[in-house]
């Protein structure tokens, strides 16, 4: 009886520390969501037909994922979907409408956050972002036939601040500038026009996070 009592109570033990181990990794997690304007710094070297190119903002709802591996330092993932409407500006042509695209641009910074200040706990970042066109509408009854838009891989920066509304909820503001650049090919009817487009969004967001 004395060896079952002992495997129970080391069975307890391990099952304990377990759940234990388990709201650890729990507690690192931070989930976010918000409000995000995506505001364009765009420039384009267009061929053919010269010219540059201009991009409309957009406001649209954002998730941001965070991690923390120590009280200072932690990984946040932003996802968000964004449609922009893009038009050749200045060119031979005068303005030339290119319709809507849509994108995902998933970006992932690694951050510093500075917690001795009690509340108020604002943070530097560096990452990366990946963005992903997708979803090309085309003007009807324009010269533009077709249209595609390469992927982009880029840098990013971020600065902003969480205050703690007590040991689970906080609010956030936050600031990003991501560079995203893509080689668009345009087709009308039988002449291919190739464009270098960077659009270098600055991203401000406020949002409501909840620590586990």
């Amino acid at each position: 009886m004395r060896i079952v009592r002992s495997l129970i109570l080391a069975a307890g033990a391990l099952a304990f520390a377990g759940t234990a181990s388990a709201q650890d990794i729990w507690h690192n997690f931070q989930v976010k969501v918000g409000v995000s304007s995506i505001q364009a710094d765009e420039d384009a070297e267009i061929s053919v037909i010269g010219g540059d190119v201009d991009i409309s903002d957009a406001v649209v709802p954002t998730l941001q994922i965070e991690y923390f591996f120590t009280d200072n330092i932690s990984a946040e993932l932003l996802c968000c979907v964004a449609t922009h409407d893009v038009q050749a500006v200045n060119t031979a042509l005068g303005t030339v409408d290119l319709g809507k695209v849509s994108h995902f641009p998933p970006t992932l910074t690694v951050k510093y956050h500075w917690t001795d200040l009690g509340a108020f706990q604002p943070y530097v970042g560096v990452g990366a972002n990946y963005t992903r066109f997708y979803d090309k509408e085309l003007p009807a009854g324009g010269p533009v036939t077709g249209i595609s838009y390469d992927d982009s891989l880029g840098g990013a920066l971020q600065a902003g601040f969480d205050y703690k509304l007590d040991s689970h909820w906080s609010l956030n503001v936050d600031v990003r500038k991501v560079w995203i650049s893509s080689d668009v090919t345009i087709a009308a009817g039988a002449t291919q026009i190739d464009a270098k487009v960077d659009v270098n969004p600055l991203i401000l967001t406020v949002g409501t996070g909840y620590r586990f």
